[in-house]
């Protein structure tokens, strides 16, 4: 299967010190688009990059689901050599949302990736195996489209009718296929087997309150196991708040990989000057 290479989404300001290299790594069935309305609003020592992952939602996207192990990918991204900066030294940060954040937290707890400040936005995650009933398989099985079209909603095609986004949910949700769910239901079931403390990256957890596909108390859960992590929940937003909440969301994740304690305020001139809708 053909890769995409992570391309240089926005350059550092040469005025801050050496940049951080940040990878921003999107969801199942999402594009690198998701991270749009964050970008202008990010710290300007960061560089981000970004990159259309094997689960991306494209045409040619369906096989991913046939391989045994996603996880690959990201180890190839993250460590340089699948590609990304010209001096093949991989990435200093990594943000990563959903299906993403998962498989990176199994790579960092199976040691397969050198530890490094990491952001994981709306991630999955139980604390005990007990709590996969029939009841959640069902939910995630038969609803599972149902976070395309929160996605659809919230993103560049809300401007369509709710029954045109509600159609390409479903053709979003087909396009994925039995086998690329069974791989995120897979990696959800391990979860609960995780070695968390063997976790030594610096972790930041962002979850939506209103997040009805990965809980807010997965994200909580998967802090609290490893050491010295910290959570943090934005109100008013759900499974997507790069996109519902691109200012307070941008100044967690700024501050975070800035090295600033929790409570420190986002710079007012990184936000406001921007003109932009910080709701």
């Amino acid at each position: 299967m053909s890769r995409s290479l992570p391309r240089l989404r926005r350059a550092a300001d040469p005025t801050g010190g050496r940049p951080l290299r940040t990878l921003l790594l999107h969801g199942l069935g999402g594009k690198a688009s998701v991270w749009d309305r964050f970008v202008p609003l990010a710290a300007p020592e960061l560089e981000l990059w970004d990159v259309e992952l094997p689960w991306a939602a494209m045409a040619g996207s369906e096989g991913w689901g046939s391989l045994p192990d996603p996880a690959r990918f990201l180890v190839d991204l993250i460590d340089g050599s699948g590609g990304g900066p010209d001096d093949g030294a991989g990435f200093d940060a990594v943000v990563a949302h959903s299906y993403a954040a998962n498989l990176l937290t199994e790579a960092y707890t199976g040691g397969r990736i050198a530890p490094r400040p990491t952001v994981l936005v709306s991630p999955f995650h139980r604390s005990s195996p007990q709590e996969f009933d029939w009841s959640v398989i069902s939910y995630y099985l038969n609803d599972f489209h149902r976070v395309f079209e929160e996605a659809l909603a919230v993103g560049e095609t809300g401007r369509y009718t709710k029954a045109h986004r509600d159609w390409m949910a479903l053709q979003l949700r087909d396009r994925i296929g039995p086998y690329g769910w069974m791989r995120f239901f897979e990696n959800y079931l391990r979860s609960p087997f995780l070695d968390l403390g063997a976790v030594r990256a610096p972790l930041l957890v962002l979850s939506g309150s209103r997040d009805s596909a990965a809980r807010p108390e997965d994200g909580r859960t998967l802090a609290a196991g490893v050491p010295g992590a910290r959570f943090e929940l934005l109100d008013d937003c759900a499974h997507f708040p790069m996109l519902e909440r691109p200012g307070p969301f941008a100044g967690l994740v700024s501050g975070f990989l800035r090295g600033e304690a929790p409570d420190a305020p986002v710079e007012p001139p990184l936000i406001s000057s921007l003109g932009l809708e910080l709701s």
